[in-house]
């Protein structure tokens, strides 16, 4: 099969040809035919997560079953599927409450494993993983489901519990902070988006946001205090950085709630927060780390009714060798919104 290949760490990516996966025991081989293309990977590419070389990066996925293993009882070839991006054990305490995001013995295409920025990736404990895509919906808009928009779902809903009416301040206006942004406007909060490109902000805006503000290094907490009257109930960094992550908590007013999406990478893997702050209005600190394939059906139940449209985050879809061009680009890019990848294409 055609996939590509990351044979060192921040070097050039190359699309070649490499053996195709065997099928899991509990799993199943899935003919990719979309996968995004997400700044998660390139914490992989640079070298922030640990990952065994040569490796194929790649976990928003969605495709079609082309094999099955021998101790999976829900699947056929022929299936339609996606898969978050944290793949449980299917076996543990977490799975088995339904929470397989944080299974210890999780798996990660693209991290742990070789994953979809290929024409066929495997997929383990697929009774326990995998999801069925319903026939209303694409394979671009599944594919977006499995990192950004389902965590960005997870985290309002399941995490910060977002109530109609609330104020929601969304740093950075990306694949998962437009992603927040449909989904607060869908919930039938009031939404202000904060990133630094004026693309970004005006797509924001068409997604449902209230206000937009330009982070051009002026007080962005003072600003969502003014327009809020003192301050947001729920605060969203999808960007992961200090100054972001600092800027999302101190936008909250008293007893409100902050959700961490984007990554913080440091040497030490502590992270700075405004902790005096936190302590003295009593805020809530929560992560969030994608979402469990139990917790699929309501979120997919209100893209095919039209409440959600992943399908519009998309900006373009591109073939394996040019996005070998862009992974190494995606710290400094700026696309209002998500790159899809088809591996079939040339």
């Amino acid at each position: 099969m055609r996939a590509m290949i990351m044979d060192a760490l921040a070097e050039p990516l190359e699309v070649r040809d490499v053996e195709a996966p065997s099928v899991p025991d509990d799993g199943v081989v899935v003919e990719v035919f979309a996968t995004g293309l997400c700044k998660s990977d390139w914490h992989a590419w640079v070298g922030h997560d640990d990952v065994a070389l040569p490796h194929v990066p790649g976990h928003e996925l969605a495709g079609v079953i082309v094999e099955v293993g021998a101790g999976v009882q829900r699947w056929q070839v022929g299936d339609r599927v996606t898969v978050p991006f944290v793949m449980g054990c299917g076996a543990c305490e977490w799975c088995l409450t339904g929470n397989a995001q944080v299974c210890p013995d999780q798996q990660q295409p693209g991290f742990t494993q070789w994953g979809s920025f290929a024409e066929r990736v495997a997929l383990r404990a697929a009774d326990t993983n995998v999801v069925r895509i319903p026939d209303g919906v694409s394979f671009e808009a599944a594919a977006a489901l499995g990192c950004r928009f389902a965590t960005a779902y997870r985290a309002l809903t399941g995490r910060a519990r977002v109530q109609a009416g609330e104020w929601i301040t969304v740093v950075g206006a990306g694949g998962v902070g437009l992603s927040a942004v449909m989904i607060g406007a869908a919930l039938g909060a009031r939404v202000i988006a904060v990133d630094r490109t004026p693309a970004a902000l005006e797509a924001a805006q068409r997604l449902g946001a209230e206000h937009t503000l330009v982070a051009d290094g002026s007080d962005i907490a003072a600003t969502v205090h003014e327009l809020t009257g003192g301050g947001g109930h729920v605060s969203v960094d999808a960007v992961g950085s200090a100054q972001t992550a600092r800027d999302a908590v101190l936008s909250l007013r008293r007893r409100g709630r902050h959700v961490q999406i984007g990554l913080l990478p440091t040497p030490d893997g502590m992270s700075a927060m405004p902790m005096a702050r936190v302590i003295a209005w009593e805020l809530d600190l929560l992560g969030s780390h994608g979402m469990a394939a139990v917790d699929y059906p309501e979120m997919l139940s209100l893209i095919e009714s039209g409440a959600l449209r992943p399908q519009e985050l998309i900006e373009r879809v591109v073939g394996l060798g040019e996005a070998a061009v862009l992974l190494p680009t995606m710290d400094t890019a700026s696309p209002a919104g998500m790159t899809m990848i088809d591996p079939r294409r040339d």
